[in-house]
């Protein structure tokens, strides 16, 4: 699974499983480009990945900012390979009492998010291409208070299928990761100690067949897999990461 010449980018590739998969494309050879919407967080995440990554401040929800990483991309790679579009938001919604704003983050991020980070990169995209989405296992079962959320799964995981279907004469494979519960910043609350996350980590992880959560370095690795030719093969699939919670 050697990517070298390729061309990558990573969006939400400031932590968590974006962070994960930024650094697995790296070290597989590819030229990696991360998106974030903290600088704060992308120059960390820079000083950990090295000085040649490119990062941009960008919220995906944001058509203005997406047209400004496309014209960064272009004149620093001048062409994209593969895409992992991973940036999005995870709430809590229950149905009586979800409000109008916690929609339209939700469904803003991780909807027209998706869908408009790839139409925007898609000119740069060769021929052959490798194109990523993230969604959820949450997409194929029903969890009270995630209703919102798990919808806006949904659609992303469709987009894989609906979107290779277009991208049939360009060559270029649409798939999808669908990770369960991952250690990853989006689970931590704020000033939540260690301690306090183990505890949380390990009730969350007792739900999994497999009795733990999940790390991001096990996702990436499918993002890896997704994004050479060894998944030459696959088209418009889900690959589920999930400990079995979905299955079991």
């Amino acid at each position: 699974m050697v990517l070298e010449g390729k061309f990558a980018l990573v969006t939400g590739g400031s932590s968590g499983i974006g962070l994960a998969a930024a650094r697995t494309l790296r070290n597989h050879g590819a030229r990696v480009a991360i998106a974030g919407r903290s600088r704060e967080k992308l120059d960390r995440a820079v000083g950990e990945l090295g000085g040649d990554v490119l990062a941009m401040e960008t919220d995906v929800a944001s058509l203005d900012d997406l047209g400004r990483m496309k014209a960064e991309i272009e004149t620093s790679f001048g062409s994209l390979d593969i895409l992992f579009a991973n940036a999005g938001v995870a709430l809590g919604t229950p149905l009586a009492t979800a409000d109008e704003a916690t929609y339209n983050k939700i469904m803003d991020a991780n909807v027209k998010g998706v869908f408009f980070t790839v139409q925007t990169v898609l000119p740069l995209m060769r021929e052959g291409g490798s194109i990523i989405l993230n969604t959820s296992w949450l997409n194929q079962v029903g969890t009270p208070g995630r209703a919102i959320l798990s919808a806006s799964k949904a659609a992303v995981r469709s987009f894989a299928r609906t979107m290779s279907a277009e991208l049939l004469d360009r060559k270029i494979r649409v798939n999808a990761v669908s990770p369960g519960s991952i250690e990853t910043p989006i689970h931590r609350g704020n000033n939540q100690t260690e301690e306090e996350f183990r505890v949380y980590a390990d009730r969350v992880g007792a739900q999994v067949p497999l009795g733990r959560m999940g790390r991001p370095e096990e996702i990436a690795a499918a993002v890896l897999f997704l994004a050479s030719d060894a998944s030459s093969y696959m088209l418009g699939a889900e690959v589920v990461i999930d400990g079995g919670r979905s299955e079991l």
